[in-house]
């Protein structure tokens, strides 16, 4: 069996499961995950595990995120997007780009941020979305996220197009509604395109049909899906030691994940704790 990543382009209407699902059919193995959660009307990069990848799927959660964002406003709804129940409605007189920028401005950096109630955050061991659809009354917590870039990049009559880098757990809905409550409008997300994770882009992202159609070829090695990690070059003599999870002494910096090699091949991940370098995973 092959093993590595796809990039593949998921159409709305479906969910990340699903995909995983579709590509398991496609290539008829188990061992299929991905990494980064894509709403089902959403669309875009899907990073796609397949085989032995699947054990590194955690090291691509930390990857930076972009986006494209449509902005509905004069509406609000429960989920933060087209999918939910109308909850605020307003006549309104379309801000300009002027004011959307200048608010705009306001969500770049570190900022605090409520996911919507239908997310697949678990509160109290139960996923929101679960407890959001039984009507239970609750809080989400509210976490720390960043924004590297977020910039206007169109208007029509009643809507802002958006694009946004940002970090891990960064919610658009969120985002989309509080711009919504910046500008004094209520606001939804309309639609969303995914465009990057980490070094996975949309340009590259590959359709179920190509998938189907190429196979195996379409999968990209391991080692090349972790290039955002320190690359350690491991001495060859301690390759066995490395793989049998023995520690070997090194004189550097702790370090929570790195990319090990040895003569040019790609070993695992590991770690650097007090001065030992120990195996996290290993191909």
């Amino acid at each position: 069996m092959s093993d590595g990543f796809i990039n593949l382009n998921k159409p709305s209407g479906m969910t990340s499961h699903d995909a995983v699902n579709h590509v398991r059919r496609i290539f008829s193995v188990r061992k299929v995950g991905h990494a980064g959660t894509l709403d089902p009307a959403a669309c875009g990069v899907l990073p796609i595990a397949i085989g032995r990848a699947t054990k590194f799927i955690e090291y691509l959660a930390d990857c930076d995120k972009s986006y494209r964002a449509e902005i509905l406003f004069g509406v609000a709804t429960d989920s933060g997007d087209l999918d939910g129940e109308v909850i605020a409605r307003a006549d309104f007189v379309m801000p300009t780009a002027d004011a959307i920028n200048a608010a705009l401005k306001n969500f770049i950096g570190e900022i605090e941020q409520t996911p919507p109630k239908f997310s697949a955050i678990k509160i109290h061991g139960r996923k929101a979305y679960d407890l959001a659809r039984h009507d239970a009354d609750f809080e989400m917590p509210r976490r720390l996220v960043k924004i590297y870039r977020l910039e206007l990049a169109g208007l029509s009559e009643h809507s802002a197009t958006i694009e946004v880098d940002c970090g891990k757990g960064t919610y658009i809905r969120s985002l989309a509604t509080d711009l919504g409550a910046r500008l004094g409008l209520p606001a939804t997300l309309k639609s969303l395109v995914r465009l990057r994770v980490g070094d996975f882009k949309l340009g590259d992202a590959l359709t179920f049909d190509y998938i189907k159609k190429i196979g195996a070829d379409c999968l990209l090695p391991i080692e090349d899906c972790l290039r955002q990690l320190p690359t350690f070059e491991l001495a060859e003599h301690r390759v066995r030691a490395f793989l049998n999870g023995l520690p070997t002494t090194v004189h550097e910096p702790d370090a929570t994940a790195l990319r090990i090699c040895a003569v040019g091949k790609f070993l695992g991940v590991g770690r650097i704790e007090r001065g030992e370098l120990r195996s996290s995973k290993i191909l």
